[in-house]
């Protein structure tokens, strides 16, 4: 596949975020998150620089994990952290951790390309009714 060639809609842009990230995601603080390492709970991989990192996926997991019933109400705008971004020929999907709450939104190609948005960047969710637009600061 060329740079600018079509991806499957299945296909996640490959980034890994840092424990400070992923600790800002989760809302807990980096010590927990390195509590939990010793524990088992999570499972960090080291760069090259031997600083942990996270797979985007599994951030998404722990996420899960915290709220699994989903049963809060958010307000209109969420500031998180981008886990996710899957794109296909024309859409995009982006996956927000915004504190316990998890945002999906679809929106087009082009957009998410101009908004730069990867895992680990920061975004705001502003949603209306069943529309969520995301920007970024």
């Amino acid at each position: 596949m060329t740079r600018y060639g079509p991806r499957s809609v299945s296909e996640t842009i490959e980034d890994r975020l840092g424990i400070g990230a992923a600790a800002s995601a989760l809302g807990v603080s980096v010590d927990t998150l390195r509590r939990w390492e010793k524990l088992g709970r999570v499972h960090f991989e080291r760069d090259d620089a031997g600083r942990r990192t996270l797979p985007a996926a599994e951030l998404a997991r722990l996420l899960r994990e915290r709220n699994p019933g989903g049963s809060q109400s958010a307000r209109n705008r969420l500031e998180g952290t981008v886990v996710a971004v899957k794109m296909d020929g024309v859409m995009a999907q982006v996956e927000l951790s915004c504190g316990p709450y998890r945002v999906v939104s679809l929106m087009s190609r082009e957009a998410a390309e101009e908004l730069e948005l990867r895992p680990g960047v920061s975004a705001v969710a502003s949603i209306k009714a069943t529309l969520v637009v995301i920007e970024r600061h």
